[in-house]
């Protein structure tokens, strides 16, 4: 059974550099310098484990209030979801969306409106299911295919909703 648990440098935090180590740089080609970006620190990092070992990792960082990525000038209270990953076994699991469950969860506790990602685009769809809505065209990072996502978190929290198909999880 997978638990994804909020992790500080001093207890798990390298436990989520080498998932994203093994999914990122090793399997994607992401060079070293460009995963590891210096942000972790400022950011509230996820692991998701089957019982100890790490599978799965993400982290949430505010970005500018003052009208989040999009420009817009809005109030709102903006958080950035990055660097999910989940390793190449668990894919298919439901780990993604456990996830992603336990982020927005966290993100609501502590006042967030909105959430931000630039998904992959072989796993838009995932973050679709989970009432994300596209709002640019495809672009590059790290040489890899993305497109911007954003969430209101004052809807309804569809990240709990079972009817997720596993085969979408990333």
């Amino acid at each position: 059974m997978t638990e994804v648990r909020r992790v500080m440098p001093e207890d798990g935090l390298e436990d989520g550099f080498a998932v994203r180590r093994e999914v990122f740089i090793e399997e994607q080609g992401v060079s070293e310098s460009e995963e590891m970006d210096g942000r972790d620190e400022e950011a509230a990092q996820f692991v998701a484990y089957d019982d100890d070992y790490p599978v799965g990792t993400a982290r949430l960082r505010t970005v500018d209030n003052s009208g989040g990525e999009d420009g817009t000038g809005s109030a709102e209270r903006v958080g950035k979801v990055e660097r999910v990953a989940v390793r190449a076994d668990y894919r298919g699991e439901g780990v993604g969306h456990a996830l992603m469950e336990r982020v927005e969860s966290w993100a609501r506790s502590e006042g967030f409106d909105v959430l931000e990602l630039h998904a992959q685009t072989h796993v838009e769809a995932f973050y679709g299911k989970l009432g994300y809505e596209t709002t640019s065209g495809v672009f590059q990072e790290a040489g890899i295919d993305h497109v911007a996502m954003r969430k209101s978190l004052a809807g309804p929290d569809t990240a709990n909703d079972d009817d997720d198909e596993a085969s979408d999880d990333p």
